[in-house]
């Protein structure tokens, strides 16, 4: 059960990076890069949406929600285009051991969480007496 998981663990790494290489790729079709770049920006972002500490909920976004984005854009790639960036990605972090880190994805995380706290300000104001 172990040695599933982290199989597991490594493919969704791996698709991770697939996709980063996919964004890239002349021959992805417009919508299908748009999901692949929010779903990188967000798979390799050092912050996340909801931050771990948060119980249950914390761990859902990296149990659920991001390998669910990750299956759906892989799926919606041409198989011409999975195949050469899933070379490129295991080429990728063979050579590097690790996988890439995106300040972007993490500059949308943190403007995310000031839009919502300016909003909730926003609101608390609106109710004062």
């Amino acid at each position: 059960m172990a040695d599933r998981l982290r199989h597991w663990a490594r493919r969704i790494k791996r698709d991770a990076v697939t996709l980063w290489f996919a964004c890239r790729n002349a021959k992805t079709p417009r919508a299908v890069k748009l999901l692949c770049l929010f779903v990188v920006a967000y798979a390799l972002s050092p912050i996340d949406l909801i931050p771990d500490f948060i119980p249950v909920l914390g761990y859902l976004d990296d149990v659920l929600l991001l390998p669910g984005m990750i299956w759906l854009a892989v799926r919606l790639l041409p198989p011409a285009v999975l195949e050469d960036s899933r070379l490129r990605a295991e080429a990728w972090m063979t050579e590097q051991g690790r996988k890439p880190v995106s300040k972007v994805g993490a500059a949308v995380i943190v403007l995310l969480w000031a839009a919502a706290a300016a909003g909730a300000w926003a609101c608390a104001a609106d109710t004062r007496p």
